[in-house]
């Protein structure tokens, strides 16, 4: 029987996911707890997963909207809160006060939990003519929100890193436009970089964006049976144009209240990839998004372990695009190092033997299914692309197939609150008002997730209350 590396996971996905979750992340080394409540620390794995978020998604909206980063202060003055009366409300319970014995003479400093307030006052000084107009401005930023309870890594902290964007626009149907398109590059990056299908929607007023006339989601499902939001995109409306004294001069001659958006995504994405693609052996990455796409694992013997060595190094620089990891440690088992770089996820695995040597081949392992595959030496730089685009493939069918048999249809409250026990996303008529969606988190712990950006009209009566239904939605248990 093959040595196990001491390491290795305790919890299992399907018995205690959130004890197995918590050990994924701590023991792949992507994150752990930091000694101040509430935070966590972003380890080099973890923050690359990051930074492939970042530069895929630059990409994105510098190629199809033009939009351009800046950076705006971590402070934000209490009087800017209080310009919005429905968004300061929204944040209140969140924020985070600076001691007022550090600060100017009343006036109270919040550490921001959004910026909307901090960069729309800049707008109101940017903006004064209809040719200043789109604005798109986007900021890649650490944001604090205090009332978090207990910190689950990547998807729940005090302070977490994100990306907010704000855009203002001369008439309401460029805002509109641009919101859509917003939300869908997030589902685009989901889908393509992270291999995690979502559903894309709207919210209800309930819960949309403090202060926003309306908010677009994305939503994905995990394995555990809980809804987590990815990614949102709200339409402001004039409200914050109003509130901040941001106006244009437009091609009238005549001053205007512009339309705003602001859309953004957090660093919770990286637990949504973690939750939904690994296993009980540990972490599973896309290999679109993992640092070391191929570790190189060299079957050592006395006899022959001066070629095997040398063949594996060749290996390595023939693959460095691939970025891979050579574990020639004779310290330890094979076995030993297969069960440690299963657990951090690396997508593929190349064993070199005396017996591949004399076949002039390697065997190569896909992490997400343990498939092994001979491969000629020769063939490898042609081969190994076509394979880890087959590994990213896979996963996201895999999610998908997921996501496909977790939604479920209920036409009235005994299926519905079967349906969340059963740990199911339900689809189903709604009378969209929030008194009756009050009633049903009452009653099974479910929350509205999103309308479908396709729904039909529908007739017949909510499945809750029995009034006349008025759109589609999904509910399920969220983060």
């Amino acid at each position: 029987m093959e040595k196990k590396s001491k390491e290795g996971l305790t919890a299992k996905k399907e018995e205690d996911n959130a004890k197995w979750y918590e050990e994924v992340c701590l023991k792949s080394e992507l994150a752990e707890f930091s000694s101040v409540k509430g935070t966590m620390i972003i380890r080099p794995r973890g923050y690359f997963i990051w930074e492939a978020i970042q530069n895929y998604f630059n990409k994105e909206i510098v190629e199809k909207t033009k939009c351009e980063n800046a950076y705006f202060p971590l402070f934000i003055p209490e009087s800017f809160f209080k310009k919005e009366a429905e968004h300061a409300k929204g944040f209140t319970p969140e924020v985070a006060w600076i001691d007022p014995k550090l600060t100017a003479p009343g006036e109270r400093l919040a550490i921001r939990p959004t910026s909307e307030t901090i960069i729309y006052d800049s707008y109101s000084k940017w903006i004064r003519s209809y040719k200043d107009l789109p604005l798109r401005i986007n900021q890649w930023c650490n944001i604090v929100r205090w009332e978090t309870e207990a910190t689950k890594l990547f998807l729940r902290s005090r302070e977490f890193l994100w990306q907010e964007g704000h855009c203002v626009y001369e008439t309401e149907k460029e805002c509109d436009k641009e919101t859509l398109q917003y939300i869908e590059l997030y589902k685009k990056l989901c889908e393509e970089l992270l291999a995690l299908p979502v559903l894309i929607g709207k919210k209800t007023e309930k819960e949309k964006f403090a202060g926003a006339k309306y908010t677009l989601t994305i939503e994905s499902f995990m394995p555990d049976g809980k809804a987590l939001q990815c990614g949102t995109s709200h339409n402001l409306g004039q409200g914050f144009a109003k509130a901040f004294n941001i106006e244009f001069l437009g091609k009238d001659e005549k001053k205007h209240l512009p339309w705003q958006n602001s859309w953004g995504l957090s660093t919770r994405l990286i637990g949504a990839v973690i939750m939904m693609h690994s296993d009980n052996k540990g972490l599973v990455l896309p290999p679109k998004i993992a640092k070391n796409k191929i570790v190189i694992v060299p079957i050592l013997f006395d006899k022959t372990k001066e070629k095997i060595l040398k063949e594996a190094q060749k290996i390595s620089k023939q693959l460095s695009k691939f970025n891979p990891i050579l574990d020639d440690r004779e310290d330890h088992s094979p076995g030993w190092k297969f069960s440690e770089w299963e657990l951090k996820g690396i997508p593929l695995r190349i064993e070199i033997g005396p017996k591949d040597l004399e076949k002039e081949s390697v065997t190569i392992v896909k992490r997400n299914n343990s498939e092994k595959i001979q491969i000629k030496i020769k063939d490898l730089e042609k081969k190994i692309p076509n394979l880890l685009d087959e590994i990213q493939n896979e996963l996201f069918q895999s999610a998908k197939k997921f996501l496909e048999s977790s939604a479920i249809e209920a036409k009235n409250f005994n299926e519905f609150a079967n349906g969340i026990k059963n740990k199911k996303i339900i689809k189903t008529a709604f009378c969209n008002e929030t008194s009756c969606e009050n009633n049903i988190k009452e009653k099974t712990g479910a929350s509205s997730r999103c309308i479908p950006l396709d729904s039909k009209k529908i007739t017949g009566k909510c499945f809750s209350c029995g009034k006349p239904a008025k759109t589609e939605i999904y509910f399920a248990r969220s983060y």
